[in-house]
């Protein structure tokens, strides 16, 4: 085990030394764009640092060299619109070098990068105004590439421009298909004429365009370094970043990613704007259709022109989609599957209760009553809770939730940790031991080797009645960690896709002008903060959430079944790996029959029309994923907008979430509650809805040999009352 203690002193003893007497050199040298003394400085803590706190031991070497260029060309022009091959070749020189570089304090790389990147950008610009104004056939029978893994850099200017070509052609049938669109829906008794429509098409991708190269124009040499030390940190794992110095608004995106007004947690991903999460409550909850691994290409705010943020800055994307409460924006959206829709949403504020715990009591036809309780997430105010104040948990509001729905006499329990991304990890466990006697839950081990258990030391079963536990794609973290513990003690049975996301680690955030001095932090003013991966979650059993996650025991079909999405998809994640089993005592209530549930549950998923409609449009959501070749032929473009567009109404048919109209949907009291604002109303109608609940509490009813209802209905709203 390394002494971390006597490196970082011998680190921080000599980084001062090294970097006194560079200060001193540089003091009176050449006033430039960017400052470089403090980016060598920089780039000498981010290899000393994080090979000596980061969970994986790597080592700043040729190996991590290569890695770290592969996410700088990835961000520098990952959908490959911009540099020639040629220009590849240049940058490729660079690959090995990284570590020396920064080790010498002599990054060559970014500032290489920048140049070549400018010079192509201001030849594409010219490109661009030249297309435009030429002809361009639109009924044409040709194709492009749209997977950037699939394309390769053009091998000179002609065969850009040719690409440039294709991107304005589809840009420009968007827009015409848009203006049909919106033609249509407004049901206008003059109709603009065809020509009208191609012109002002033309037009409008011509501003996008004119803003686009307006905004590449105004990237700094200093964005490419801090985007280089980025690519050098996500060369570790995908959770390990250089944040550099910003307005404390802009790191505050870089702690949250989130985007107030929609709530949507984002991140920038290889030049995209990518959804991670919906934050529950917000607007983009309500609405429905925006979810993680969206793509955001454009945002519009009402009645304005589409803005494109392919190639945006995160904070700078933010900017564009916040807002006042109230107001519209438009964001133009990229479904996994490769469709294009545009998703309104009017901003609003997260609506606190909505994030909370929420529970509701179900019924089949039969009378069975089951419980359901779903946790957004795995909250706790800390703040609140200080010098004995009663700040709120996710813990005490489930186990409050359990004890009301006790009161009615239900035979088992729903635990949806869906799309719950994590949170608190005393409530991971403390939740977790709400239904076990005693025991461990989790097991912890930092960089240095050493593992802690975490343990429920509480020995009241608050229910010890038959559990499912729901799950999908996005459950992560202290999700995973409560469904990992459930599973191992025999406890529950986990329904879901085939895993969760397998983010089983944790990260720290490191300020990088703690231990400086404070004649050079004067010197070279903030130097940023490195978040890096220290610790790593394992089961009870050894094996670890990271990477693999938490596999379902009973796997339904997702819409997202086909997506490669999670930790084992991501870029250099952190591998799984396993320790040593600790004791522990299985769960002494009824033996589950398990191979029996999942036969019988199979047996009902194939006739069930809600999960079969669902498979159903997986399939065709797949295959789309793999056509990445889009066909520029009018007709051709318009037809799959129109197939995605009755895709959507497949699904909505038998799962509220993906309705356009809710309030078409809706009986007449339901409707008079929703104009009320009774948003626990439309809930409800939702958990009603939903075909993963309703199979969830089938398989109840099997755990207790049971008869088994045909659907799911809402008994008694816990929190307000008989709703039957």
């Amino acid at each position: 085990m390394k002494n971390r203690s006597s490196v970082f002193f011998c680190f921080f003893l000599s980084s001062f030394l090294f970097f006194s007497s560079l200060a001193a050199g540089l003091a009176n040298g050449p006033v430039t764009a960017v400052d470089i003394g403090r980016n060598r400085m920089i780039g000498y803590m981010i290899s000393k640092q994080l090979p000596g706190m980061h969970f994986s031991d790597k080592q700043v070497n040729d190996s991590l060299s290569r890695d770290a260029y592969d996410l700088y060309l990835k961000q520098l022009d990952f959908q490959k619109r911009f540099l020639l091959q040629q220009d590849v070749d240049v940058l490729t020189t660079y690959a090995q070098l990284i570590d020396d570089e920064l080790r010498r304090g002599n990054e060559a790389l970014p500032q290489k990068g920048f140049d070549l990147l400018n010079i192509r950008i201001q030849q594409v610009e010219k490109m661009v105004a030249e297309i435009l104004v030429a002809e361009i056939d639109v009924k044409q029978a040709e194709s492009y590439e749209t997977d950037p893994e699939k394309l390769t850099y053009a091998t000179d200017l002609h065969g850009l421009r040719d690409y440039w070509r294709k991107i304005l052609k589809e840009q420009i049938i968007s827009r015409y298909l848009d203006a049909l669109d919106d033609q249509q829906k407004a049901k206008e008794k003059e109709k603009k004429s065809d020509d009208l429509l191609w012109k002002e098409a033309r037009e409008r991708v011509a501003k996008q365009n004119k803003e686009l190269f307006h905004r590449l124009h105004q990237e700094t040499v200093q964005d490419h370094f801090d985007r280089y030390f980025d690519a050098v940190a996500r060369a570790f794992d995908p959770h390990t970043n250089y944040m550099p110095p910003d307005n404390k608004e802009d790191f505050d995106i870089h702690m949250r990613g989130s985007l107030e007004g929609i709530g949507a947690v984002l991140r920038e991903e290889d030049g995209y704007i990518k959804v991670m999460s919906i934050i529950p409550g917000s607007a983009s909850a309500k609405e429905g259709h925006l979810e993680a691994e969206d793509i955001i290409l454009e945002v519009a705010q009402k009645d304005g022109e589409p803005v494109e943020v392919t190639d945006m800055r995160l904070r700078d994307a933010v900017r564009l989609i916040r807002g006042p409460k109230g107001t519209e924006v438009h964001l133009t959206v990229k479904k996994p599957d490769g469709v294009k829709v545009v998703i309104s949403l009017i901003r609003d504020v997260v609506q606190i209760e909505e994030t909370f715990v929420k529970s509701a009591l179900l019924d089949g036809p039969d009378g069975k009553k089951v419980g359901y309780i779903m946790i957004p997430s795995f909250y706790r105010d800390f703040e609140g809770t200080k010098n004995g104040g009663g700040g709120r948990n996710c813990t005490d509001d489930t186990r409050a939730a359990i004890i009301d729905l006790k009161k009615t006499g239900f035979r088992g329990l729903i635990l949806d940790l869906r799309n719950n991304g994590g949170g608190s990890l005393v409530d991971a466990v403390d939740i977790a031991g709400l239904f076990i006697k005693l025991g461990p839950i989790v097991q912890v081990k930092n960089s240095s080797g050493v593992q802690r258990i975490l343990s429920d030391e509480d020995p009241k079963i608050v229910y010890d009645g038959p559990l499912v536990v729901l799950v999908n794609q996005f459950s992560a973290s202290a999700s995973e960690i409560v469904a990992a513990a459930l599973q191992d003690y025999e406890r529950a049975v986990i329904i879901g896709g085939r895993h969760t996301h397998g983010k089983g680690t944790v990260q720290t955030l490191v300020n990088m002008n703690e231990n400086i001095s404070a004649t050079l932090l004067r010197t070279y003013d903030d130097l940023g903060a490195l978040k890096v991966t220290i610790q790593k979650f394992y089961r009870v059993t050894g094996g670890s959430t990271q990477y693999k996650g938490v596999e379902s025991d009973i796997v339904l079909p997702s819409l997202f079944q086909y997506l490669k999405s999670g930790e084992q998809y991501s870029d250099y994640s952190l591998p799984w790996d396993q320790v040593e089993p600790i004791p522990f005592v299985r769960y002494g209530g009824k033996k589950m029959d398990l191979d029996r549930l999942i036969a019988t549950s199979q047996r009902r998923v194939e006739s069930e029309p809600g999960l079969q409609a669902i498979a159903d449009e997986a399939k065709k959501a797949e295959e789309r994923s793999k056509e990445s070749t889009v066909s520029l032929q009018l007709s051709d473009m318009k037809k799959k907008r129109e197939e995605a567009g009755q895709a959507r109404k497949n699904i909505g048919a038998h799962y509220r979430k993906y309705r356009a109209d809710q309030m078409e949907e809706m009986d007449e009291e339901a409707k008079k509650g929703a104009k009320k604002g009774d948003d626990r109303q439309k809930w409800l109608e939702e958990v009603k809805d939903d075909p993963y609940i309703g199979e969830a509490t089938r398989v109840l009813v099997d755990m207790e040999g049971g008869d088994i209802g045909e659907a799911t209905r809402v008994l008694v709203d816990t929190e307000g009352g008989d709703k039957r």
